[in-house]
């Protein structure tokens, strides 16, 4: 199978990304930054894509212009093992001018979308007690950034009131 590299457009910021996202991911490091020459479009020097790796996953970051901006229609997961990995992926990517949203959704300064997820609100959402699932994903429903004493207390909560 061919290798399948995510493209990330942006206006003039993909090298500043680049050097934002590999601080905060571990095994993570820019590969190679290239620029504009002569031909332009853009002023030559000027860098045109960045390549970096997020844990050992290709990435390419394209300085393509204002044309196109990032939705929520692309977002990236990252599914932690615990409370501290959801806290600081949330913690980083909503730094510096992110923005917080509903279940587990941000935005980073960049404007591109991630999801924060625990692997225990998955095991939670497929609970074989129905009641137990719809109750976690009730919970979750409230929240901007997951919290998973939360969610269990949720999940747990039958009958009481």
């Amino acid at each position: 199978m061919p290798d399948i590299v995510p493209c990330l457009w942006f206006d003039t910021q993909a090298e500043e990304a680049a050097n934002f996202y590999v601080s905060i991911f571990p095994n993570s490091k820019v590969t190679n930054v290239d620029h504009y020459g002569e031909a332009g479009p853009r002023p030559a020097g000027t860098v045109i894509t960045a390549s970096f790796e997020l844990d050992g996953k290709p990435f390419l970051g394209l300085n393509g212009g204002p044309e196109f901006t990032f939705s929520e229609a692309v977002s990236m997961q990252v599914f932690c093992a615990d409370q501290a990995e959801v806290d600081h992926y949330w913690d980083s990517l909503t730094a510096d001018g992110g923005q917080e949203s509903q279940c587990g959704w941000l935005k980073d300064r960049f404007g591109f979308s991630w999801q924060i997820v625990p692997t225990r609100l998955t095991e939670l959402l497929q609970d074989p007690d129905p009641g137990r699932a719809q109750r976690a994903m009730g919970a979750m429903l409230q929240m901007n950034k997951i919290v998973i004493a939360d969610l269990e207390t949720a999940a747990d909560s039958a009958g009481l009131s």
